[in-house]
């Protein structure tokens, strides 16, 4: 099998290296509210900055128009959210490739860093531009991947340069693959997988693969209506993907067909509508009001939950039990999240998205084996799909 080449075997003593990044940070009045993503690179630049390496930075933020710069999508809060961690000055070019990129990256010294802007102001980044990817790679020696979150994306920033110069998996890259390649290659057992989100036309492959590796799978939030309208049961105004009914059917079998044990809703909390001062009610899945929807899964089916996870020695989790932004409808996810924390002696994986939002809100990080920083990323690895950021490393 072709060989990754990691920032271990990599001098960067006077090279300028080129690092993507993922800073897709949440910003709030040119403030970042969240900087797990950028801590999370942290090891990677350390690494380059004491090597004597010229670190030059590159990721996209948003989704801008991809006609130039905008102000709402500009990674200035980030380089200087970044500068404060790192406590140097991190230097941010006001273009991507152009001017302001050439000559911020041509004054850099040994072990200074530079930010590009955002990718993604050139609409050329997301259609792996050739053109871009070489402009791209004239900035640089060397590349450095560490961006696993947009690991499942072909761009000129992701597989574009890393064929144009020599290419390297930052540390944060090899932890999430590594990581999450053995936990599906070889689980300590019993291995519990837990999902959850809105639709299952969005985790059907994900399902599909788990069901071939877990020994218990657990369905919440809003896609568990469908399998429980597959097996004959009312969902009221629940959301449902009616054409997808068939397929979840079909999962329920193989389950049986794999002894996968397939844990779904016993009880799901009730509202008129979604909003934060909803009246909500419990009631059994088999007596739901035809004129409410269910919006997180009841306190019976979180301690059905539980007593499976309290069992695991490991457990890998995709997605809220319910719309656990609001308190209305939290307890779910909060009760999952606090079992799987409260597990010790498992490995606990957290596969990106809005779980690791949850964990974040109820304040469980430090207690998870492993928090994935790429939602899609993540679920595309484990469904055994080859990552275009990945495979672009590989010694050819």
């Amino acid at each position: 099998m072709a060989k990754v080449r990691t920032i271990d075997e990599l001098d960067p003593q006077g090279k300028r290296v080129l690092v993507r990044v993922d800073f897709n940070v949440p910003i709030d009045d040119g403030v970042v509210t969240d900087d797990t993503r950028i801590r999370a690179a942290l090891p990677t630049i350390q690494k380059l900055i004491e090597g004597g390496g010229r670190v030059i930075l590159v990721s996209h933020r948003g989704r801008p128009a991809g006609t130039g710069f905008e102000e709402a999508y500009s990674l200035a809060p980030a380089a200087k959210r970044l500068a404060e961690i790192l406590d140097r000055e991190v230097i941010l070019a006001e273009d991507i490739t152009g001017p302001s990129a050439q000559s911020v990256v041509g004054a850099l010294e040994d072990g200074q860093v530079a930010v590009l802007e955002n990718v993604r102001f050139d609409a050329r980044e997301k259609k792996d531009d050739p053109a871009f990817a070489r402009e791209l790679a004239a900035l640089a020696d060397v590349y450095v991947n560490d961006a696993f979150g947009t690991a499942h994306r072909a761009h000129a920033s992701t597989e574009g340069v890393a064929k144009l110069l020599p290419a390297y998996a930052g540390y944060l890259m090899q932890r999430e693959v590594e990581t999450l390649t053995s936990m599906l290659d070889d689980p300590r057992r019993p291995f519990v997988a837990v999902l959850g989100g809105s639709k299952v036309s969005d985790k059907i492959k994900v399902i599909d693969a788990l069901l071939d590796k877990a020994d218990v799978l657990i369905i919440g939030g809003a896609m568990c209506f469908t399998f429980l309208l597959a097996e004959g049961h009312e969902v009221g105004k629940s959301l449902v993907e009616p054409e997808w009914v068939e397929r979840a059917h079909d999962m329920v079998a193989k389950a049986k067909r794999n002894d996968v044990k397939l844990l779904l809703p016993v009880d799901v909390i009730v509202a008129g509508g979604i909003a934060d001062d909803a009246k909500t009610q419990a009631v059994s899945v088999k007596e739901m009001p035809n004129d409410m929807m269910g919006l997180d899964i009841g306190p019976e089916t979180a301690e059905i939950y539980a007593d499976a996870i309290r069992k695991a020695a490991s457990v890998f989790w995709n997605g809220p039990m319910g719309v656990f932004e609001m308190a209305p409808f939290e307890a779910g996810t909060r009760r999952v999240a606090e079992v799987i924390a409260n597990n010790e002696d498992a490995d606990t994986i957290i596969g990106g998205g809005d779980s690791v939002a949850a964990i974040n809100k109820f304040a469980l990080a430090d207690q998870m084996t492993f928090i994935s920083t790429g939602g899609g990323a993540s679920m595309e690895l484990v469904q055994g799909e080859a990552l275009p950021g990945v495979e672009a490393l590989k010694v050819r």
